[in-house]
C-alpha cells in the first residue's frame, strides 16, 4: 500500500507518465488521417507523405535501445524531462513546415524525444510503485494510451476539416509544456553510481544499417527506379548488419544480445512479428488514402472510420488472457495469423458504394483480430526467459516493432504507387484492392514462423 505522504507524488507520477503515453499515442494516430491535406500543403502525392511517418518510427526504433544507458548514465528526472522538451519542439517544427524536408527533419526530432518517453515511464512506474500497486498503474497509463490511439484518428479528421493540419503537431506544445512542470515536480530521479559502458561502435552499426535499408526503400519509389543506389545501400547495409553480429558475439554489453535468438520463443515472437508487421502496419493509411483519395470521403468521416479498428484492438486486450490460455501460443498465432491475413484481404472487396456500417464491422473485426495478434507476440518474447534477460528482451522488442512498422509503411506505399503507376485517382480504388491482397499474402505467409513452436505450446 502506498503511504499517505508519498500518495501524492504517486498520482502526479502517474499522471506524468500517462499524460505522455498518451501524447504518444495520438500522434501516431492523428497524423494518417491528415495525409492527404499535408501532400496538398506540401506539393507532394499523398504516398510521396510515407517519408514523414517512415522516418519517425524508424527514429524509434533506433534510439529506444539507448534510453536505459542513458537513465543510468544521466538520471530518469533529466532523461525524461529533455525527451518532453525535444518532443515538443519537434511537434512545434512540424507545424511549422514549409516543404516535406523540413516536416521529415522535424518528424526526426519528434522521434529523438519520443524513443525515450515510454521506456523511461515504464521503468520509472517499476521502481517507484509497490508491486501490488504496479499493475493498477500499468492499467491506468495503458487506458490512456488506448485513449490516444481511439481520438487520434477522429481529432485528426476534425482538426484537417474544420480548421487546419497544422494543429494536429500544435496540440502536442502545450501537453508538453504542462509535462516539463509536472517531470519537475513528480518525476523521481534515478541513475547508478557507475552504468555499464555503452555499445556505442554496435549501436552506430545498427543505425546505418536501418537506415540505409530504408533509404533503399525510399529510392524504389523514385522513376525511373535507381536500382544501382538501391543495391548500393542494400549491399552496405548487410556488410554492416555482418560486423554487427560479429562485434555483438565479442562485446560484454552489446545494444542487442544476438545471443537471445537462441531461444525459439524468442526467435520466432522477433522473426515472426517483424514478418507480420511488414503486412499489416501500412494498412491504416492506406485505408484513410482510400475513402479520401479513392472515395471522397471528408477527413471527418474517414477518421472516424478508424475508431472501430482501435475499438476492437481495446475488445481484444479483455479476452486475449483466455484465449491464450484455452489455445496456447502456437495454436493462437498460426490461426489467427491466418484469419488477419483473411480479413486483409476482405478490404479488398470495398468500393465507393459499399455501406459505411459494413466497412466499419470489417475494420472493427480486423482490429480485434490484429489486437489479438499483437498481444500475442508481444507477450511471446517473454515466455521463456528469466528476469535477468527481460529488459534487454524488451528493447529487442520494442526495436524490431518500429523497424517492422517503418518498413511495413514503406512496403505498403511502394506497391500501391507502383499500382497506380501514375494514373488518375479512379484507379485508386483497383491498386487499392491489389496491394491488400499482396499485403494479405505477406501476412499469411507469416504462419510459416509460428509453426516452429512447440505443439505443446502452453500460455
Amino acid at each position: 500500500m502506498i503511504e499517505p505522504s508519498t500518495r501524492e507524488r504517486f498520482r502526479g507520477l502517474l499522471w506524468l507518465v500517462a499524460a505522455a503515453f498518451f501524447m504518444q499515442a495520438l500522434d501516431s494516430t492523428v497524423v494518417n488521417t491528415a495525409v492527404p491535406a499535408m501532400a496538398v500543403a506540401l506539393n507532394v502525392t499523398p504516398l510521396g507523405m510515407r517519408t514523414a511517418l517512415t522516418s519517425y518510427v524508424l527514429t524509434l526504433a533506433i534510439l529506444i535501445p539507448a534510453s536505459p544507458w542513458l537513465c543510468d548514465r544521466l538520471g530518469t528526472r533529466r532523461v525524461f524531462g529533455a525527451a518532453i522538451v525535444v518532443f515538443g519542439l519537434g511537434s512545434l517544427l512540424c507545424g511549422l513546415a514549409q516543404t516535406l524536408p523540413q516536416l521529415v527533419a522535424a518528424r526526426v526530432l519528434q522521434g529523438i524525444g519520443g524513443a525515450s518517453l515510454m521506456p523511461v515511464g515504464r521503468y520509472v512506474l517499476v521502481r517507484s510503485i509497490d508491486k501490488r500497486e504496479f499493475v493498477r498503474a500499468m492499467s491506468t497509463v495503458a487506458t490512456f494510451g488506448l485513449l490516444g490511439s481511439v481520438l487520434g484518428p477522429l481529432l485528426g479528421g476534425a482538426l484537417v476539416q474544420f480548421t487546419s493540419w497544422r494543429l494536429i503537431f500544435l496540440i502536442n506544445v502545450p501537453v508538453a509544456i504542462a509535462g516539463i512542470w509536472m517531470n519537475r515536480r513528480d518525476m523521481p530521479e534515478y541513475r547508478l553510481a557507475r552504468a555499464n559502458r555503452f555499445d556505442l561502435s554496435g549501436f552506430l552499426l545498427f543505425a546505418a544499417a536501418s537506415a540505409l535499408l530504408l533509404t533503399a526503400s525510399e529510392l524504389a519509389g523514385d522513376s525511373p527506379v535507381p536500382w544501382l543506389r538501391i543495391g548500393q545501400c542494400s549491399a552496405i547495409a548487410l556488410v554492416l548488419g555482418v560486423i554487427y553480429v560479429w562485434h555483438s558475439r565479442r562485446t560484454e554489453f552489446p545494444v542487442a544480445d544476438l545471443g537471445l535468438l537462441k531461444v525459439r520463443s524468442v526467435w520466432v515472437a522477433l522473426v515472426g512479428g517483424l514478418s507480420t508487421r511488414l503486412g499489416i502496419s501500412g494498412m491504416f493509411l492506406l485505408l484513410v488514402l482510400f475513402l479520401q483519395v479513392g472515395c471522397g470521403w471528408s477527413p471527418l468521416m474517414a477518421g472516424l472510420m478508424m475508431v472501430p479498428q482501435a475499438l476492437g484492438s481495446i475488445s481484444a486486450k479483455w479476452v486475449i488472457n483466455r484465449v491464450l490460455v484455452h489455445f496456447g501460443y502456437r495454436r493462437l498465432l498460426l490461426g489467427n495469423t491466418v484469419i488477419v491475413a483473411l480479413l486483409l484481404a476482405a478490404f479488398a472487396l470495398l468500393g465507393p458504394t459499399t455501406p459505411v456500417w459494413a466497412i466499419a464491422t470489417l475494420t472493427f473485426c480486423y482490429g480485434c483480430f490484429a489486437g489479438l495478434q499483437y498481444t500475442a507476440m508481444n507477450t511471446l518474447i517473454y515466455h521463456d526467459l528469466d528476469i535477468r534477460h527481460a529488459s534487454m528482451a524488451s528493447s529487442m522488442a520494442s526495436t524490431v516493432q518500429y523497424l517492422a512498422m517503418s518498413f511495413g509503411i514503406a512496403l505498403a506505399t511502394l506497391l500501391m504507387q507502383a499500382l497506380l503507376q501514375g494514373h488518375a485517382s479512379a484507379d485508386y480504388v483497383m491498386a487499392f484492392r491489389w496491394t491488400v491482397l499482396l499485403l494479405a499474402l505477406v501476412t499469411g505467409a507469416a504462419s510459416r514462423v509460428f509453426g516452429r513452436l512447440p505443439h505443446d505450446r502452453p500460455a
